[in-house]
């Protein structure tokens, strides 16, 4: 596994420096599209209309503004490829003191460590010496700065606005570093049961500035091998749209069941989802949750849908619909809240199943007895 992974970020240094001019890259900035929190986890990802904790600075900052009366952090990790690779997210929301506005710091890691370096692996005379595999890490990083504020708010519908600017920075060993900036916008409608959500990713064109460093005798290897070796290159990640329709239905005094169904635009040309079409293609995600009391939750999603050969079927060549399944559950106690999300990294089809815990603290200020002394 940590070969295949070599190979794959290799490919990507590579190939990400042959040219000099800006590009546009389809999948460009891909660890920002896992999601945050086991909760948007669970339900498949569809949280653009509903999200209203701090992991809307990730979702739909326009959410954060249901975020009055104390600050609220949040935390999740997740490992995938059987713990090779790492991926954590915190988040710090703070609501101003007009409870009108918030602002938001959030931080995403994505990392594999350990990765076997095989540069060196044949000698010279041809021999293999595997006493010369060293070893590097790669690890992409996401800093979101948020802000949220409310537009109007006329009995139990209230309209609000948010914005992200995101600093990005990549790493792969010492061999290759990228910087990138871009801006998120996001906006939000909601009433007790319906609730609407746009979300406007990369609307600047986000884009990763990459820097490549080679020592001289790296540099004769690549040239001994045939291989380009890079230089400065621009990436550009293409603006794309999300939408979100949700629902919440009152199930008795004690229960509640949200639905949400999201669809994720792209402007880059076909891709392999549902609706497929140049320039727009459609992503659809589906998600529900059921609460008991807001004390207990359970949850489910599925998205990433695709068409692919359906197993053994090589022969004929028939392709059937794949997605990206997920389920969840959650407890929150006062102030504090554990969810859980079980789901994967590719499909249903495929074994890259992994577990996802994340908790949200409100951070509220416990007030001390004063006593009054009289005359």
């Amino acid at each position: 596994m940590k070969e295949t992974l070599l190979r794959i970020i290799w490919v990507m240094v590579l190939s990400s420096g042959m040219h000099v001019h800006a590009q546009f890259r389809k999948y460009s900035n891909e660890f920002l599209n896992i999601g945050a929190g086991a909760r948007g986890l669970g339900m498949g990802g569809a949280q653009i209309a509903s999200v209203r904790d701090g992991n809307a600075g990730y979702w739909n900052p326009a959410g954060l503004v249901h975020i009055q009366d104390y600050p609220v952090i949040n935390f999740m990790h997740a490992e995938y490829f059987s713990g090779i690779g790492k991926y954590d997210y915190g988040s710090i929301a703070i609501p101003l003191q007009d409870k009108k506005r918030t602002i938001a710091l959030s931080l995403l890691r994505f990392g594999v460590d350990d990765i076997p370096n095989t540069l060196y692996l044949v000698e010279p005379d041809g021999s293999i010496n595997y006493n010369n595999i060293r070893s590097f890490s790669s690890a992409d990083y996401a800093f979101l700065f948020s802000y949220a504020q409310r537009l109007k708010q006329k009995g139990n519908k209230l309209f609000s606005f948010g914005v992200n600017a995101k600093v990005i920075h990549r790493n792969v060993g010492t061999f290759a570093k990228a910087w990138g900036f871009g801006i998120d916008a996001g906006l939000q409608m909601q009433t007790k049961q319906w609730k609407l959500g746009l979300s406007a990713r990369d609307v600047t064109t986000t884009f990763n500035a990459w820097n490549f460093s080679f020592a001289e005798e790296e540099k004769e290897v690549l040239y001994l091998t045939n291989n380009e070796i890079p230089v400065k290159s621009t990436e550009l990640t293409a603006p794309r749209l999300v939408l979100g329709v949700a629902y919440d239905f009152a199930l008795g005094k004690k229960f509640n069941l949200l639905a949400e169904v999201n669809a994720d635009l792209t402007f880059d040309g076909k891709r392999n989802v549902i609706i497929s079409a140049d320039p727009v293609s459609i992503d659809p995600r589906m998600g529900i949750e059921l609460g008991y009391k807001e004390v207990i939750f359970v949850r489910s999603g599925i998205y990433n849908f695709q068409r692919a050969l359906a197993d053994g079927d090589v022969l004929n060549q028939k392709k059937v619909w794949i997605y990206q399944p997920g389920l969840g559950a959650g407890f929150k106690l006062k102030h504090v809240a554990i969810d859980y999300a079980f789901t994967n990294l590719a499909n249903q089809s495929s074994p890259l199943y992994t577990h996802i815990f994340s908790v949200k603290l409100d951070l509220v200020k416990t007030e001390k007895n004063k006593s009054v002394k009289t005359k």
